[in-house]
């Protein structure tokens, strides 16, 4: 069930806000009806699942349950019993990751270096896994490290299937979201905050349908035409990566802002993931802006894990750089999301040897503004040439449209791929213009809600008025997207 359709706006929401709002006076069974209702919105995908999900909220919560009692004793001995059981969980939590979303991809790179004629596995992936699988994993580790309890299994049970971070993130932590639902005060409707919240979702919503699909087809034209090995234009190429840079965030961000504006509805605040990634001037800002709560996860539990910059200025370059491989293929299954892992580890291995030795050097003779401006274009640069790693089939694929942006093909006897799907490419280039000043706006969506939501505290009257007027947008919007085929044309304006 995705955010942007009616059947979750116009029927399962008001039906589950108005269940935790009557159940409020009794907040276990509040919190029990939100749990189960996020359970049966999982499970709309794929009912099977809901016992995998089920299975692996069990697993960890008896996992939390042993080691945060073992930690609680004194003994030397017991240190180290809760360290194994740490030890078995987490390889309990990889294990499923990796038979459900990487069996047929090393079964695939077997086959590809060892010739042998190895079967499938018929194994589809669970919507969601490595979002709930992450968040178990930093409380298990948080119950060994920080002290973190929980033994309400109602409670941890929310805190796991919460539907608003359930399909598409943020991760979650337990000492962000239990305080929260301990509190009596959002089981009790506040109209502020449900203001604030149904106003954040619809910039989600806009985000989504508007942005992020009104460019999509200039990004899949290309991509597309590629992966049937046509070559594009080198003004085609860099539409098309551009084009995917845009959509891309506007899809992501938009459905991380529709997942905190559900979240506040009910009383509940979810931490932003991204905070205008694309204004960045170097690439370590970029992952302080870009899915935040992912970067947040590498940085703490792997990437310290590991060491960190403590051991030396060789273990540090090792560290990164093995932290942002397997960033890359927890995005995906294939050696193109590794590709664009292992990129940006080198970018951040690059940025941290001589970057900033660079910039301090250059400040002595260039003006900081063209430094700035040098250094957000080279930021860039680097950012859409690894997005086609991400967004390419494979690497056929992604070195056609590089080869093409960079003129190493001549590509001008070959049919135009925009033209050949329909699409104008001055109308392109005049989307992506216009996208890229609204990516790059000093004011984002987060500032925004946090605005909204400290003038609703203040005055009831532009709270309902700020409900209505979310409402009738999410409204219109929803239905938009549902009509999409028939009046697409009147919906992304043409230049």
């Amino acid at each position: 069930m995705l955010f942007t359709s009616a059947l979750f706006s116009f029927l399962y929401l008001p039906i589950v806000a108005t269940g935790f709002f009557i159940f409020g006076r009794y907040p276990r069974a509040a919190s029990a009806w939100l749990g189960l209702a996020s359970i049966c919105f999982y499970g709309y995908w794929m009912p099977k699942y809901i016992v995998l999900l089920l299975v692996s909220i069990v697993v960890n919560y008896g996992f939390g349950v042993v080691i945060g009692r073992l930690r609680d004793k004194d003994s030397n001995s017991s240190g180290i019993s809760a360290r194994i059981a740490l030890i078995f969980g987490l390889i309990f939590n990889l294990s499923l990751l990796s038979w459900f979303k990487y069996a047929n991809f090393l079964l695939d790179t077997l086959r590809a270096i060892s010739n042998l004629n190895l079967s499938e596995i018929d194994v589809i992936l669970p919507i969601g896994i490595s979002f709930f699988t992450f968040t178990q994993i930093a409380f298990l580790v948080d119950t060994y490290t920080k002290g973190t309890r929980e033994y309400r299994f109602i409670h941890y049970l929310l805190f796991v299937t919460y539907f608003p971070h359930l399909i598409a993130g943020p991760i979650l932590h337990h000492a962000q979201m239990m305080p929260q639902f301990a509190s009596l005060e959002i089981y009790r409707p506040q109209i502020a905050k449900i203001a604030a919240g149904l106003g954040l979702f619809a910039l989600g919503l806009i985000k989504k349908i508007i942005l992020a699909d009104g460019i999509a087809p200039y990004a899949d034209a290309v991509f597309d035409a590629t992966a049937a090995s046509h070559l594009p234009t080198m003004p085609e190429a860099w539409i098309g990566a551009v084009a995917y840079t845009l959509q891309l965030y506007f899809d992501f961000s938009g459905y991380s802002d529709m997942a905190v504006g559900l979240s506040m509805i009910f009383g509940i605040r979810l931490p932003f993931n991204f905070a205008s990634p694309y204004r960045a001037t170097n690439i370590s800002e970029f992952w302080r802006r870009w899915h935040m709560t992912l970067s947040a996860f590498l940085r703490d539990y792997l990437y310290i894990s590991l060491g960190g910059n403590r051991r030396g200025e060789l273990r540090r370059i090792i560290n990164l750089m093995v932290t942002m491989l397997l960033g890359g293929l927890w995005h995906g299954a294939s050696w193109t999301f590794v590709v664009w892992g292992g990129a940006h580890g080198l970018y951040l291995v690059m940025h941290h040897s001589v970057g900033n030795a660079f910039t301090r050097y250059l400040a002595f003779l260039v003006p900081r503004s063209f430094i700035t401006l040098a250094a957000w274009l080279m930021t860039m640069f680097a950012v859409i040439v690894a997005w086609v790693f991400f967004r390419a089939t494979d690497f056929t694929s992604a070195s056609i449209i590089l080869s093409a942006m960079f003129s190493i093909v001549d590509a001008d006897s070959f049919p135009k791929v925009l033209f050949n799907a329909g699409l104008s490419t001055s109308r392109g280039v005049w989307l992506i213009l216009v996208w890229s000043l609204i990516a790059v706006l000093p004011v984002n969506s987060n500032m925004l809600f946090d605005r909204l939501l400290k003038v609703c505290i203040q005055s009831q009257w532009i709270a309902w008025f700020s409900t209505g007027a979310a409402t009738t947008m999410v409204i219109a919007l929803i239905i938009i997207n549902e009509l999409r085929a028939s009046i697409s044309p009147f919906i992304y304006f043409s230049f």
